[in-house]
């Protein structure tokens, strides 16, 4: 081989080299700086379920922070129990993918409904959107921060 070329070649992989080192250095920045800003504000939260109608727990005006998927029903380890005598122990899901909200239900004996409607499958959800189960009624806000 040519020493030109073989020099040549060596400074092509250096700098591809260094390209990819770059190209890391900022990506590991751009995480750190997303973990720093959730980290100032734990406060805030992707939505909110509002207690709007009950017949008994939880009381009307009871809000809820939602978490990524938040499971509705009267199981006690449910992230929203609903003391309902018509909800099922592992009644509904909610959850929040590509900046949306969802609902499924869980094969429940009474159905969910979303703004009076039964939901077959999974329904994607508003800010402002009524979601029923039982006589409970619940609306999606938007988290506070």
């Amino acid at each position: 081989m040519d020493a030109g070329l073989n020099l040549a070649l060596w400074v092509l992989r250096l700098a591809f080299l260094a390209l990819l080192w770059v190209a890391l250095a900022l990506m590991a920045r751009a995480l750190l700086s997303d973990v720093r800003a959730a980290s100032r504000d734990p406060a805030a939260s992707l939505g909110r379920l509002v207690v709007i109608a009950s017949s008994g727990q939880p009381a009307p005006g009871t809000v809820f922070a939602l978490d990524a998927v938040t499971t509705l029903g009267r199981d006690l380890g449910s992230s929203v129990v609903v003391d309902d005598p018509f909800a099922s122990a592992q009644h509904a899901v909610l959850t929040f993918r590509s900046r949306g909200w969802y609902v499924e239900d869980l094969h429940s004996t009474n159905g969910t409904h979303v703004n009076g409607a039964q939901v077959a499958g999974v329904t994607a959800l508003g800010y402002g959107d009524e979601i029923g189960i039982g006589d409970v009624r619940l609306r999606l806000e938007r988290g506070r921060r």
